[in-house]
């Protein structure tokens, strides 16, 4: 496959360049030969890698239902996603072990690839809890965190973890040696924060969201993330956070930004009634809340969350990088780059962000 024509993103930049590949990329250049799909002057971007997203289309990564995963593959590769880490909520071990067997014995036809799982949960505090069921949390715990690891095949990539919570920086330690560990819906403030950082920690999840506020004289995980140099996520369906915040926190944190789209089973679905681990929820003008109004997760997608910051007023190259580079990197995936030898996973946009082509592993979707 040979795309002439386009602005192609290499390393933080784009370039004017024409790109070939079969199942990985063989060239990046000017190149020789007619071309298979003519970019017409649009951007050929790194496929977006979502680390952060619980389903979409009515299905959900915790119902542990194996025919609802091939619709979510096929929704995240329509809206530009070729990666994605398959995230479940705050639940009893029985409820997330069959999740767990789903996941991890399924296999596509077509559409994004499946790269591990977040597990949100369920060792979280309380008091930050969010919509997370309060009846399901759990003290952090290294056998619980295995025997869901082992159940899924080993494909845990990412964990949260309040750290202030009995046994966290053990966990933190031990965890830290299988996948990337992030702190969130936490009450922790800056000194534990740090203590959970230098036991391991790399992440904090959904910064903002599910943690104290970033004070000037308690800068709380926030505060901690920066000096630690950990990577952060950012929810940008313009409800969760302000676009002022979204535009400071990008000059904050710089290549550590991760965009995520937090998605919950009602993203690409319309306003109503749905349910959210084992609890109602209700969305009204594309806003997700429990039934007393707190707000859970988004409805939008991880190419929503792009042309979003983009809107806000973030560089087209912050964006693409934050929503592929960047989240790939925080949780160890080969993907997210547009060099030689890389799998052929990319997105072709026109000039105004609309979608024209997805290729994942060089197959066009």
């Amino acid at each position: 496959m040979l795309i002439k024509n386009a602005k192609v993103f290499v390393g933080k930049a784009f370039v004017d360049a024409d790109i070939q590949f079969d199942g990985r990329i063989t060239a990046i250049g000017k190149i020789e030969g007619p071309a298979d799909l003519d970019a017409a002057g649009g951007y050929v971007i790194p496929g977006l890698v979502d680390i952060h997203t619980h389903g979409a289309m009515g299905e959900d990564f915790s119902d542990g239902k194996p025919a609802g995963l091939q619709p979510l593959a096929d929704y995240y590769a329509a809206h530009g996603v070729t990666s994605y880490l398959a995230t479940t909520m705050t639940l009893k071990e029985e409820t997330l072990t069959p999740a767990m067997h789903a996941i991890r014995d399924f296999r596509p036809k077509g559409g994004a690839k499946c790269a591990g799982i977040h597990l949100e949960g369920p060792f979280l505090c309380y008091a930050k809890r969010g919509a997370q069921a309060a009846e399901n949390l759990h003290k952090p715990d290294v056998p619980l965190f295995s025997r869901l690891n082992e159940a899924s095949g080993g494909r845990v990539k990412l964990v949260t973890v309040a750290c202030e919570e009995e046994g966290a920086m053990s966990f933190i330690q031990e965890v830290s040696k299988v996948c990337t560990v992030s702190l969130g819906h936490t009450t922790a403030d800056y000194d534990t924060a740090m203590a959970g950082f230098r036991a391991g920690a790399t992440h904090a999840t959904h910064l903002y969201n599910g943690m104290p506020s970033f004070l000037h004289r308690a800068p709380g995980v926030i505060g901690a993330a920066f000096d630690a140099g950990a990577s952060v996520e950012l929810i940008c369906d313009g409800l969760h956070i302000h676009p002022s915040v979204i535009r400071a926190t990008c000059q904050l944190f710089g290549d550590k930004l991760n965009l995520i789209s937090d998605s919950l089973r009602c993203a690409g679905m319309p306003d109503g009634d749905y349910e959210l681990g084992g609890q109602p929820i209700v969305v009204k003008n594309h806003k997700a809340t429990l039934l007393d109004g707190t707000l859970a997760g988004s409805s939008i997608s991880m190419l929503d969350a792009v042309r979003n910051v983009v809107n806000f007023g973030l560089p087209l190259e912050a964006a693409v990088y934050a929503a592929s580079t960047a989240p790939a990197q925080a949780v160890g995936l080969d993907v997210g780059v547009l060099e030689v030898g890389r799998p052929a996973d990319l997105v072709v946009l026109d000039k105004a962000l609309d979608l024209k082509a997805v290729f994942v592993d060089g197959n066009r979707i």
